[in-house]
C-alpha cells in the first residue's frame, strides 16, 4: 500500500472525478483501444485464464460460469490461433510478488513455468496430477504443472488459475510509443464492469477513465465507454505491445470457482497492448 502513494496521488485522483462529470460521451463505433496494466489484467483474466483451464474444456467445470470454448483439447492445441505470432502467455507460481506464488500446490507438486499461448497458438493447459495424463497423448507430458490449490484445510482442491501473463514483447516501446502511433483510438484506464459468457468466448469490458487518442495525442476525457468482441478475434486484433519496462503485474483475491463456492488469488502481468479496429459502445442512457 505505501508503493501506491496514496496521499501523492490523491490530487490528481479528485482532478480526474472532476473531468469526469464534464467528460464527452463516447461515439460509438469502431476503435484502436490502447489498453493499460491495471485495466488488461482484468480481460486476461476472463478471457485467456479461465478458458484455458483444463477442468473447463473437458466439461468438469460447468456450475460455476463454466465450460470454455477453448475445447475440445484435441481440437485447439497447436491448432487455435488465439493471436499474432508475438503473443505469449505464461503460466507460473514464482513471479516476485505475485499472489500465486507457492512452492508446492496442493497436490504436492512444485509447479512449473510453461507457455499456454507460444508465438500466438494455444500449445497447454493448465493441470492438476489427476488432469494430466488426459493431455498425454496430444502433449507427451505426464507431469502435472502444479495447479491444484484448496482454499484452506476444510476444502476439497482442485484445479485453479496460477498466476496467467501476458509476456512483454522484444521492443522497447512504452505507453507512450503506443499513444504516439495511434490515429483514432482510446487510451483506457483501470478496471470497470465487465461481463463474459460461460466459455468466456463472447464480452463486454469498461474501465475507470477514458481518453479520446488523436494523431498520436490524448485530446480529452470520455465516458460512457464499454468494449466488446469474440476472444480470438479480440486477442489475434493486438498488434503493438510494450516492452519489458512496461510490464506490471496486477491482481485479485476473490477469484471465484467450484460447487460449493472456493476464491483462489491470483496475478495477471502485462505490458500495455493496443488493439485494432474494436467495436466500441456507448453504456450511458443519456448521449447529450
Amino acid at each position: 500500500m505505501l508503493k501506491c502513494d496514496l496521499p501523492g496521488n490523491a490530487p490528481r485522483w479528485a482532478e480526474e472525478a472532476v473531468r469526469k462529470l464534464t467528460a464527452k460521451p463516447v461515439e460509438p463505433g469502431r476503435y484502436d483501444l490502447i489498453l493499460e496494466p491495471h485495466h488488461l489484467f482484468l480481460t486476461i483474466h476472463e478471457s485467456i485464464a479461465h478458458p484455458t483451464e483444463l477442468d473447463r474444456a473437458l466439461g468438469f467445470e460447468a456450475n460455476y460460469a463454466g465450460t470454455s470454448f477453448a475445447a475440445p483439447p484435441d481440437q485447439i492445441l497447436g491448432k487455435l490461433r488465439y493471436g499474432p505470432d508475438f503473443m505469449n502467455i505464461q503460466g507460473d507460481r514464482s513471479q516476485p510478488g505475485s499472489l500465486s506464488a507457492c512452492g508446492w500446490d496442493d497436490d504436492g507438486v512444485a509447479p512449473e513455468t510453461y507457455l499456454i499461448v507460444q508465438n500466438g497458438v494455444m500449445v497447454d493447459y493448465q493441470t492438476t496430477r489427476d488432469q494430466v495424463a488426459t493431455l498425454t497423448p496430444l502433449t507427451g507430458r505426464t507431469r502435472s504443472h502444479g495447479c491444484s490449490y484448496a482454499q484452506s484445510w476444510a476444502d476439497v482442491q482442485f484445479q485453479r488459475m496460477p498466476n496467467v501473463s501476458l509476456l512483454p514483447g522484444e521492443r522497447d516501446l512504452m505507453l507512450e510509443d503506443l499513444i504516439a502511433a495511434t490515429d483514432n483510438g482510446i487510451y483506457i484506464i483501470g478496471r470497470g464492469s465487465y461481463s463474459i459468457d460461460q466459455q468466456r468466448y463472447n464480452f463486454q469490458f469498461g474501465g475507470q477513465a477514458f481518453y479520446e487518442v488523436k494523431d498520436g495525442k490524448i485530446t480529452g476525457m470520455l465516458k460512457d465507454v464499454a468494449y466488446q468482441a469474440r476472444t480470438p478475434d479480440f486477442w489475434n486484433a493486438m498488434d503493438m505491445i510494450g516492452g519489458r519496462r512496461s510490464y506490471l503485474m496486477n491482481g485479485t483475491f476473490n477469484d471465484g470457482k467450484g460447487q460449493p463456492g472456493q476464491s483462489n488469488a491470483v496475478s495477471h502481468g502485462c505490458p500495455p497492448a493496443r488493439f485494432k479496429n474494436i467495436n466500441v459502445l456507448n453504456t450511458g442512457r443519456d448521449r447529450a
